[in-house]
């Protein structure tokens, strides 16, 4: 297997306050979950000073870009008014702000409600894990000059979706993505704002996710810079034998993002920052990115 190096749609791109080349650049993405029920983040919790204190701690580890997220992807939840997850999110992100960082901040969201306030308190970025289906979210994301990631999943949040099946499951997400990308740039969403992500486990077994992450190029060549979200997730639980709170789990965390760089993914979506920051500053050293 050789390193791919995709060719980035506008690879030197601002984002928020800051600028990225990610032709040459790793960033590591700290997440700050405001959930009781997510069941891959051992530091959940609901108290707003806390998880501003995560993010704090996360920038201090060298996270480039926070994702704070009010609600789990998984579909055995009760309903989540977006009034209710606008009271989970938009505490943390103003907490964040005022904390003086320029770092990049994401909302994990679907609903354009959310998304909306979360600009209005300090977001930069909308991370889709319904991939821009909801009604009005493009539009207002293309208004508000915003940022998005584009993830694959079937069902969305909080959808079942039994027992999902592929034919080929690199190929029907790299057609999926494509598809939601021109979507964005027909709704008025300008290349340079869009990223893409595969959403490894969402409505995927394990081998859909291994089979994802080794043939990863095939999706990084579509040429928007491209996130992974595996850290702590099942296909790694399941394929080292281990359970969620494991120093197993966080060592496999940062090999499946190693193999994903390998095959042109740019940022890390992580719980644990500080080592995987250092994973992926040898990366990009590996990988000739960058001259340490």
């Amino acid at each position: 297997m050789q390193a791919y190096y995709p060719e980035v749609v506008a690879p030197v791109r601002r984002v928020g306050s800051r600028e990225f080349d990610f032709a040459r650049h790793i960033v590591v993405m700290g997440i700050v979950n405001r959930t009781p029920n997510s069941g891959l983040d051992p530091n959940r919790s609901m108290e707003v000073r806390e998880a501003v204190g995560r993010a704090e701690q996360a920038l201090r580890e060298g996270a480039e870009w926070i994702d704070v997220g009010g609600r789990a992807f998984r579909s055995d939840q009760p309903p989540l008014p977006a009034a209710e997850e606008i009271d989970r999110v938009v505490p943390v992100i103003r907490g964040i702000r005022e904390l003086g960082s320029d770092a990049v901040i994401s909302v994990d969201t679907h609903l354009p409600e959310v998304a909306e306030a979360s600009y209005k308190a300090g977001a930069d970025v909308i991370n889709d894990t319904n991939g821009l289906r909801t009604p009005g979210m493009a539009g207002l994301i293309a208004e508000a000059g915003l940022s998005v990631v584009i993830t694959h999943s079937l069902g969305g949040p909080g959808q079942k979706v039994e027992r999902p099946t592929y034919g080929d499951v690199v190929s029907e997400v790299r057609e999926f993505l494509r598809q939601r990308v021109d979507f964005a740039l027909g709704s008025g969403i300008q290349p340079e704002k869009i990223f893409i992500d595969p959403g490894h486990d969402l409505n995927k077994n394990t081998d859909d996710s291994n089979v994802i992450s080794r043939r990863l190029a095939e999706i990084t060549d579509l040429g928007y810079p491209t996130l992974v979200a595996c850290s702590n997730k099942h296909f790694i639980r399941e394929s080292l034998g281990v359970g969620r709170d494991s120093e197993e789990l966080r060592i496999g965390t940062i090999a499946a993002n190693t193999l994903c760089v390998y095959q042109g993914a740019r940022i890390v979506r992580v719980h644990d920052v500080g080592p995987n920051v250092a994973a992926m500053q040898a990366a990009e050293s590996l990988l000739g990115l960058t001259e340490r």
